[in-house]
């Protein structure tokens, strides 16, 4: 195990195009940290030049006390495991746990010792004589992660891993992958665009935005505190409701003029007002004198997903779109209006002009 450093790395390709924007972070021994971001943000050009699969153009990538820009990815100590399960189709199980073993010149017994202890793990030793083709998709990503567990590396690198895997198996995978890590309690960097999947693998998320570092936190924290306009759109399903509003006479209306009330906490003239669809509670009438948020909402659609349902609508019938969720046994028809209340404490603030959030 080990921890692995990133100071003012940057990637800058042909064209002056900069991929990564000088990114710097700690990542403490036996972390998992989860980069996640919208595709073309930077992260897997980033994990691929932690794993020296991607030349650095400036700054430092250390792994425990040694500075890899100029090692070779077999002397970084670390296993990668990709979307692609990349198996021999004409080996064993056993021997593609066991081939990069064998290359590097381990002892017959030792193999033997690491293959079995992974096939343990993984819960794959049942399959250790079937050939690739014989196995699952979700069985397939069990070997691959095996491959990588046998290495015994100090860091655990992973690009996407459950991308080819339909909706249940990912699910599962994630617990898998969840419980081995903590079993094995061995430093991981796990990319992925998938942001429900961030947030239930991490013990931090890295949210990435055009090569540079939106914010870093626990994902609760980053849920509740987003630090801008994009986290906050981009962590939380549907994400949360950003409406341009202005002050007047103390209080904020929406600047499209639809009706919404709200204390101005903050003694500027404009923001970006954000709520989360869940802490929109539906009412059939104003709350009046609220310390919170209240706003008149004409319907749209009602989406009903299972547990719950989720009501499209606008402020005033021609305000901004907006979502709140509901109970699923919600039933609203499109242009039924209603009330929309929320607590002082689940408004957020963010600049109009750069998006950042304001603390209160």
């Amino acid at each position: 195990m080990a921890t692995i450093t990133l100071d003012t790395v940057r990637k800058v390709y042909a064209g002056n195009v900069e991929a990564v924007k000088g990114v710097s972070v700690d990542i403490d021994d036996g972390e998992f940290i989860v980069l996640v971001g919208p595709s073309g943000c930077g992260k897997s050009t980033l994990l691929r030049m932690i794993a020296g699969l991607e030349d650095i153009t400036t700054g430092d990538i250390s792994i425990g006390d040694r500075i890899v820009n100029k090692v070779d990815p077999a002397d970084r100590d670390i296993a990668m495991v990709f979307q692609n399960y990349a198996l021999y189709p004409h080996m064993t199980v056993y021997n593609n746990l066991a081939y990069g073993l064998r290359n590097r010149k381990i002892a017959k017994d030792e193999i033997d010792r690491r293959v079995k202890e992974a096939a343990r793990i993984l819960e794959i030793g049942d399959y250790l004589e079937r050939k690739p083709r014989m196995l699952s998709g979700g069985q397939r990503q069990r070997v691959a992660m095996g491959r990588a567990i046998v290495r015994e590396p100090a860091a655990f690198l992973f690009d996407e891993p459950l991308s080819n895997l339909d909706a249940k198996l990912r699910v599962q995978m994630r617990v898998e992958i969840k419980r081995l890590q903590k079993a094995l309690g061995t430093t991981s960097v796990y990319v992925t665009h998938d942001q429900l999947e961030a947030m239930t693998l991490a013990d931090r998320l890295i949210v990435l935005n055009g090569g540079a570092i939106e914010q870093i936190g626990a994902p609760v924290d980053v849920y509740d505190k987003p630090a801008s306009t994009f986290v906050a759109s981009f962590i939380g399903s549907p994400a949360m409701n950003l409406v341009p509003v202005r002050s007047e006479n103390g209080r904020l209306q929406a600047e499209s003029g639809a009706g919404l009330d709200a204390p101005n906490l903050h003694g500027s003239d404009r923001y970006l007002l954000g709520i989360r669809p869940e802490h929109l509670e539906i009412s059939g009438e104003k709350a009046n004198g609220t310390d919170g948020l209240s706003m008149e909402f004409t319907v749209n659609v009602l989406e009903p997903v299972g547990a719950e349902s989720y009501i499209y609508g606008q402020l005033d019938g021609a305000g901004p779109e907006i979502v709140v969720r509901a109970p699923s046994h919600a039933r609203y028809d499109p242009g039924t209006v209603l009330y929309l209340n929320a607590t002082a404490a689940d408004i957020h603030f963010f600049d109009a002009e750069n998006g950042r959030r304001i603390e209160g």
